[in-house]
């Protein structure tokens, strides 16, 4: 049978653009290497409990703001949603101290105020930079917008490190603003601004978790693709994408299968897309050699910590804590960890008390790497007692604000390298092809590719998590369906 469009990888960009494309009558089929769809928005379980693997928060929920419109016509808004607390849904404490965001531009600048007197104006400039890093996230897909009007490039080629030096006189403060940026890749050297504005934009408009786990999304997402009579197939890891006449003609399979299409869509990493086309008349070498000589951002390593009933009171924010003054490099220095997310998992049963809570910290693949030839499950005592330090060193850091985290009966734990061999990442990256503000035309990717029928969408395109897959998909729809169809998506 062929297929409108294939497409290759269901992460929440694949599945978005087999979402988008189904309801436009395309026929779409979804092709997973894995055993079950998701990426990182995949769920595990153990004994009778479900723990999320990359989803945690998500922003811009209520009407009017950034993601509203994107997860209503997805059918998402309708999940159990739950909203963070809105005068502190984000706290931050550096050594002793503790800062709390507040949810809305004005808050925002009204709760840090307080705290740093005579930095309000500059937080008045920072505030409404933010928010107009979110309203502009999808003007260059206006049709009829000017030519010169504001595209996701824009402030892609400012420094956020020497933004925030430049504009703020209180290295305290800075480091507090970018005390939230866990869910990035705090990199002085490369870091663009738009990409910190827009990390951290949405969750000031609103921030949200979902009772339950994050799988719920790769669910509803898959019944809307059914639905429209799309199709999605798991074990189906693509070995080859053939090339014949200027175009994608084939996905061929491990498994001898062969899935013919009209157009094909990846959403995995550029590197791996350039594998796959092994023969091209259109893919030259030196586009292949750009793409392989891109970086990656860092991964995480995770704690999953299970809790007994009536033990821990559920907390309805998120704990970001650092032991030193330094947010933005604490994780060069790999003897200890100097900075953990704490994340809440919300009651389901209308309980006052969590059964779980997430730590989070930055790894980099050089902690880990030295495995990279070793099978899940057949790591040797080394690797046991490296997860076990950083464990243990996860959950002091953490205990020092929230002494009740110590009362936890047992742990999960992941590294990069778990990301590597589950979702095939390449070094395990949390937030996929690392942002140069120095370089932007090379590290912005487009959702293009030299074969006209071959397109990729995900976070290692323009921008990651939730917010940034979702804005991702809809350019890369865009290049099949047309501005006008995706712009009437957007604002309806």
């Amino acid at each position: 049978m062929k297929y409108d469009v294939v497409i290759i990888g269901s992460g929440l960009g694949g599945l978005e653009c087999g979402y988008i494309l189904a309801r436009h009558g395309r026929h779409v089929l979804i092709l997973e290497q894995g055993k079950q769809p998701g990426g990182c928005l995949q769920s595990y379980h153990r004994g009778k409990q479900t723990f999320d693997t990359g989803f945690h928060y998500v922003g811009g929920l209520d009407e009017g703001q950034s993601l509203h419109a994107a997860f209503k016509y997805f059918g998402l808004l309708d999940l159990p949603w739950h909203r963070l607390d809105a005068d502190s849904f984000d706290r931050v404490t550096i050594g002793e101290r503790t800062f709390a965001f507040a949810e809305g531009y004005d808050a925002f600048v009204q709760r840090l105020s307080e705290d740093f007197p005579s930095e309000r104006t500059a937080l008045q400039h920072y505030a409404e930079l933010l928010k107009q890093s979110s309203e502009q996230q999808f003007s260059a897909l206006n049709p009829h917008a000017e030519e010169k009007s504001t595209s996701p490039s824009e402030l892609m080629d400012i420094s956020a490190w020497q933004y925030l030096n430049e504009n703020f006189h209180n290295p305290l403060l800075i480091n507090v603003l970018s005390g939230t940026s866990l869910k990035m890749e705090l990199r002085k050297e490369s870091l663009p601004l738009f990409t910190f504005l827009h990390g951290n934009s949405s969750f000031i408009e609103s921030s949200w978790r979902l009772k339950g786990d994050g799988s719920q999304i790769v669910n509803k997402l898959i019944d809307g693709i059914r639905s429209q009579g799309g199709e999605i197939v798991c074990n189906a890891k693509v070995q080859e994408l053939v090339e014949k006449d200027g175009k994608v003609v084939s996905a061929v399979c491990s498994n001898g299968e062969r899935y013919e299409g009209d157009m094909f869509i990846c959403d995995i990493h550029p590197a791996q897309i350039c594998q796959l086309v092994k023969q091209s008349n259109l893919m030259k070498p030196a586009y292949r050699n750009r793409i392989n000589r891109l970086e990656n951002t860092f991964g995480m390593f995770t704690v999953s910590l299970r809790f007994p009933p009536k033990r821990l009171r559920y907390f309805n924010y998120n704990q970001y804590i650092y032991r030193k003054a330094n947010v933005w490099d604490f994780y060069q220095d790999t003897t200890c960890v100097g900075g953990v997310l704490v994340s809440c998992r919300v009651p389901e049963n209308g309980s006052e008390y969590t059964q779980q809570v997430d730590l989070l910290t930055p790894m980099l693949w050089e902690q880990c790497k030295s495995w990279n030839n070793t099978q899940v499950g057949k790591r040797n005592e080394e690797y046991k007692e490296m997860k076990k330090r950083m464990t243990d060193e996860c959950i002091e850091l953490a205990a020092r604000f929230i002494p009740d985290l110590m009362e936890y009966t047992q742990s999960y734990t992941s590294t990069p390298l778990t990301w590597h061999d589950y979702t095939l990442t390449p070094e395990g990256g949390a937030y996929g092809v690392r942002k140069d503000f120095r370089y932007p035309l090379q590290t912005l990717l487009s959702p293009r590719t030299p074969i006209p029928n071959l397109l990729q969408t995900g976070q290692n395109l323009m921008l990651h998590g939730v917010h940034g897959v979702t804005m991702t998909a809809f350019y890369t729809c865009a290049e099949t369906l047309g501005k006008e169809a995706i712009w009437k998506i957007i604002k309806n």
